[in-house]
């Protein structure tokens, strides 16, 4: 009797076990299949390139390698001595013309004051050299005004707040127009761009909360979602020399779920965070709870109290750090929805 007891509680323990790992399996097929999270996230930022607008030697260089710079600083100055002539050349040439000008008002209304005395045909002259001698002076006080702002763009000035790259340009370097010299992190344009399989879209919305976890950072970003992309590129569909498509007839019996790029905006950054534009993060998106038998939108979870609604929300996705995925280069801006 004791055996049948015990057999039977031997059966029932593993009917339990099989149960508790059957749950634990689904939660995690659930979790790793569904739940609206990614690791393949990187943390982005607007990068500007500076080139300058005129070209020459670079006399002076006011910052170094990754310098924090804030808007309208002084980078570097390019030799002045050659816009400097310009400008004078342009101002003595004004002078002249000026003077031309003069001239022949002088003459024109001498002409007019004679009457009949002279031609007709020589004052519609004289009044037709006055006329010409006003355009070249307005042109040459266009030349003027170029050769100013040449010579104030020999000062190279940062356009935005944030950081140099790790490259500063040193004195004696000869720059060309239009060509950048160096770039500028721009320190308000942080963000983190998260790419999730499209099975996952689901249970993303705009406006969303979303908990960031950096890698090597212990400190959790917070965020929400901003926007999520219209478009990705068909990389199986070319376009053939008669401007017909040209789709590839290869089909895998594995389909592969796309990335789609969805950009986060940060709410919270702590003081001590090193933000660092291109590291790797994982991006969870919160789930939003039901109510009255269908979906909570965003505003509805904006309209809740900060706190009421931060405990309403159940984290999907616990931040999991891992591997870093693959660095493929994604477009940085995205559509708004």
């Amino acid at each position: 009797m004791k055996k049948t007891w015990f057999s039977i509680g031997q059966i029932l323990l593993t009917l339990i076990v099989v149960v508790i790992a059957a749950a634990v399996l689904w939660k995690l097929v659930d979790y790793y299949m569904f739940a609206p999270w990614t690791r393949d996230g990187h943390v982005r930022a607007d990068v500007i390139q500076v080139a300058p607008d005129v070209s020459g030697l670079i006399t002076e260089v006011k910052v170094v390698d990754n310098q924090q710079v804030k808007r309208g600083d002084v980078l570097f100055v390019i030799d002045q001595a050659r816009y400097t002539l310009a400008l004078r050349n342009a101002q003595a040439t004004a002078q002249q013309r000026r003077a031309t000008l003069d001239q022949a008002r002088r003459e024109d209304a001498r002409n007019r004051t004679l009457g009949n005395l002279v031609a007709r045909e020589a004052v519609e002259e004289t009044h037709s050299r006055v006329e010409q001698a006003a355009a070249a002076l307005s042109d040459a006080e266009v030349a003027i005004d170029t050769a100013r702002l040449n010579l104030q763009r020999t000062v190279i000035v940062s356009p935005v707040d944030g950081y140099l790259n790790d490259r500063a340009p040193r004195v004696g370097e000869f720059v060309s127009a239009g060509r950048a010299v160096l770039s500028v992190v721009d320190m308000h344009s942080f963000r983190v761009d998260g790419y999730f399989e499209e099975t996952k879209l689901h249970g993303i919305d705009i406006g969303q909360q979303v908990d960031i976890k950096v890698m090597g950072e212990p400190n959790t970003l917070r965020g929400h979602v901003q926007s999520i992309v219209a478009a990705i590129e068909d990389r199986d569909r070319q376009q053939s020399p008669n401007l017909l498509p040209n789709v590839n007839p290869a089909f895998s019996w594995v389909r592969l779920a796309q990335r789609i790029p969805v950009r986060v905006a940060l709410d919270e950054i702590p003081a001590d965070f090193r933000m660092i534009a291109g590291r790797t993060a994982t991006v969870s998106v919160r789930s939003i709870e039901p109510t009255k038998g269908r979906r909570t939108t965003a505003s509805d979870a904006a309209a809740a109290s900060g706190p009421a609604s931060a405990s309403g929300a159940s984290i999907v996705g616990a931040s999991i750090v891992g591997t870093a995925p693959s660095s493929a280069t994604h477009p940085a801006s995205g559509a708004s929805q």
